[in-house]
């Protein structure tokens, strides 16, 4: 794992130890403050370009093309909501995704399941322990944004979201998040509408780097990402991680998502 992360620089290979715990302090402080943290250069610049010539055939032979037009909750109505209502106003987004199962064995596939991964993110997350999806398709995916394509708003269904963008876009691919936006008991409809329409001024935004590992807090961020322009497209992998085995997506999510189910 040395020759695919910078480990001196950021030594998730060394649980318990001084330079580890002052990482996991450093994550959850910003995890408090800002909603996210970011590894810039986890991921070495040379395994980077291997494994783009891993994923980038995978992606052209077999991506499924993900496009729909989709209200932030990816549900047809809200009980307690009214159809009408801003917070369910419809969003269009388009990209072209490669699922877990046709990653496997890949570098991507072994950065996901790599034991420390998974010790390091809980660490910083202040949970006893993540686990991998059972999900085939959903544990980890490959996203690639073209020219003119983009991940509308919307909410995740895991607590956290972790990412590792292998390829920067030639323009655009801004992300875009509000933090906090809702909790388990205030859906905040409200406050969702303001961001939709543009009118909430805390929205932040962010450009990641080829190489960097972001964690930022998915189920209750609203978030997006910008639409791409220009020949390179943006290539970003997503890894799932659950406090509990053997989460899956049903087979309905899993079609709306991929196209197929497992």
């Amino acid at each position: 794992m040395r020759d695919i992360l910078d480990l001196d620089r950021y030594p998730l290979d060394k649980p318990g130890s001084p330079e580890w715990t002052d990482l996991v302090a450093r994550c959850r402080a910003e995890l408090a403050s800002g909603g996210m943290f970011n590894l810039e250069g986890l991921m070495r610049p040379d395994a980077i370009t291997r494994a783009m010539s891993e994923v980038a055939p995978i992606m052209e032979r077999l991506s499924f093309l993900h496009k729909r037009s989709h209200n932030i909750y990816f549900r047809k109505d809200v009980p307690g909501l009214a159809a009408d209502h801003p917070a369910l106003k419809t969003v269009d987004t388009i990209n072209h995704t490669v699922c877990g199962d046709q990653l496997e064995q890949t570098m991507i596939d072994w950065i996901y399941s790599w034991p420390q991964m998974a010790v390091f993110l809980a660490a910083c997350m202040d949970k006893t322990s993540l686990f991998t999806m059972t999900d085939p398709l959903a544990r980890m995916n490959i996203m690639r944004y073209g020219d003119g394509e983009a991940l509308n708003w919307h909410f995740d269904r895991s607590e956290f979201t972790t990412t590792l963008l292998l390829q920067e876009p030639s323009g655009g691919g801004e992300f875009l998040y509000r933090t906090d936006l809702r909790t388990e008991s205030d859906p905040n409809y409200d406050g969702v509408a303001a961001v939709l329409e543009g009118r909430d001024n805390t929205v932040q935004s962010h450009i990641l780097r080829a190489g960097t590992l972001n964690v930022f807090k998915g189920k209750n961020t609203l978030h997006k990402v910008t639409t791409c322009t220009g020949a390179q497209s943006r290539f970003i992998a997503v890894f799932s991680y659950y406090e509990r085995p053997g989460v899956r997506f049903t087979k309905e999510e899993q079609i709306g998502f991929y196209g197929r189910a497992a």
